[in-house]
């Protein structure tokens, strides 16, 4: 009997490893085989990115290592493309695939959990495509941490007004729990780093945080959204509620309240969609694209499918609204695999199921060092206590004690020493010095100043080799 996992973030690491623990038996004797397919090798802790970004922890401890955590089951590195539940068989491209020539793996299942989780929703923003950044994967966190210090060195080294200016405005869109922690942690963690160049001060920085809708962490109340509303605006940062981004066309962000901003740095966080594979699926979905489940996180209407997480939409039996659905985030996936493993487990069994019902205990945001909110269990909290209860939270819900003691052991030493305000741009295009002093060409990807900043010496090299002094011509 085969039991196919589909995504390896919180859902899908967690119902995995709580097979594996009530099905050890059976797996010892290969009675069972539990099979996770993700396109990464590790699960992803997304409520640390903002501290990843801000340098406050590494960002290998922002992540689970599958294999080692889920030592009892297969993990296949890999997308799938495509699931025929009628013939109970996925199809999955790996990174063998276009290698060895043979194809995408038809892996065939008994049971299927599908926990894709989401991806970023963006909408038709003309140039937002070639000039925004998400922020959704540690990739994209650490990225836009080397991207902003990069900035305020071309900032502090340039000539030109107009340039200077557009390097140190940071324009962010959305204003949820992404949107808002990233801010705040980097312009935080800007703010300090200003204090090293000797010609940009705090004061030239500029961050703007756009919100479509009239308020900002809708899910800690309006009592604490306003405050938090009133904290960044405190702190210098522009807050606009109700607009809209326009356009970002040529590196300028022009929103619907008329006003426009040259800028290099846009970063994209208005909301998730569900993952792309959902749609190649012959399972029932609702308009929004989830797959249809009952509150005992069954696919509804089919036989041996499961599902849970931001992919799916389960009924909230706490609600007095018929109709409600649990909200798709960390707090009901993380309880939602339990439930969901141990009803594959019953049903395997031939037990009764358990259906899902968790009352929403709250939540807890930072706005940066030792700054937050929080509202749980109805109180309201603002301030030190809510940073640190946000910090507390995290770290007991994080997966496995080896990630709790670096995470702890980090957050101790980053209140010992100072910030570390080093970029490390150059890790995203590792060959690229090799690849010029081999005589290659520069990455097709690397970003224009860095590229336009290699091919110079380049050139400087040549005129050297030629016998002219670098910077001249002939």
């Amino acid at each position: 009997m085969r039991i196919l996992v589909v995504g390896g973030g919180y859902v899908g690491m967690y119902t995995a490893l709580r097979l594996q623990r009530k099905l050890r038996e059976r797996l010892k004797s290969g009675e069972a085989e539990i099979v996770v397919v993700t396109p990464e090798p590790y699960m992803t802790y997304q409520p640390f990115l903002p501290e990843a970004a801000a340098g406050s922890i590494s960002p290998r401890h922002v992540v689970v290592p599958l294999r080692r955590v889920l030592k009892n089951c297969t993990i296949v590195i890999g997308e799938a493309e495509r699931i025929d539940h009628a013939k109970r068989t996925a199809t999955v491209t790996t990174l063998a695939t276009g290698e060895d020539g043979t194809g995408a793996l038809e892996i065939p299942y008994d049971e299927l959990v599908l926990a894709p989780g989401s991806v970023s929703r963006t909408l038709p923003v003309p140039g937002l495509a070639d000039f925004g950044i998400g922020f959704k994967t540690v990739e994209e966190a650490i990225g836009l941490r080397n991207h902003v210090i990069e900035q305020m060195d071309i900032a502090s080294a340039t000539r030109d007004p107009a340039i200077r200016d557009a390097a140190l405005t940071f324009v962010f869109v959305g204003g949820g729990y992404a949107g808002v922690e990233a801010l705040a942690e980097l312009e935080d963690m800007a703010r300090y780093t200003s204090r090293y160049y000797h010609n940009i001060k705090p004061a030239d920085l500029r961050w703007i945080l756009v919100e479509a809708t009239g308020r900002i962490l809708p899910e800690v109340g309006e009592a604490m959204g306003t405050y938090a509303v009133r904290e960044l605006r405190g702190r210098n940062i522009d807050v606009r509620l109700d607009t809209r981004l326009d356009s970002c066309e040529g590196r300028v962000a022009v929103l619907s309240d008329g006003s426009s901003f040259p800028t290099r740095t846009l970063v994209w966080t208005a909301g998730v969609k569900p993952a792309p594979i959902l749609a190649a699926t012959d399972l029932p979905l609702t308009e929004r694209g989830r797959i249809r489940c009952t509150a005992a996180l069954r696919v509804e209407g089919v036989e041996h499918a499961w599902a849970a997480g931001d992919a799916a939409a389960v009924p909230d039996l706490t609600s007095s609204q018929p109709g409600t659905e649990t909200a798709p985030n960390a707090q009901h996936a993380v309880r939602q695999a339990k439930v969901l493993a141990d009803n594959v487990a019953a049903a395997l069994a031939g037990r009764p199921l358990e259906e899902y019902r968790h009352a929403y205990a709250g939540s807890v945001a930072s706005l940066g060092l030792h700054k937050g909110v929080a509202h749980v269990y109805g109180r309201k909290i603002k301030g030190y206590p809510a940073w640190l209860m946000h910090r507390v939270y995290h770290l007991s819900r994080v997966p496995t004690f080896n990630r709790k003691a670096r995470v702890l052991a980090e957050w101790t030493l980053a209140g010992l020493f100072k910030r570390e305000i080093v970029s490390l741009g150059s890790l995203e295009h590792p060959r690229a010095e090799f690849a010029l002093a081999a005589g290659g060409h520069v990455h097709p990807n690397l970003p224009a100043d860095r590229r336009t900043r290699d091919e110079r010496r380049t050139e400087d090299e040549r005129r050297t080799e030629e016998g002219g002094p670098p910077g001249t011509s002939g």
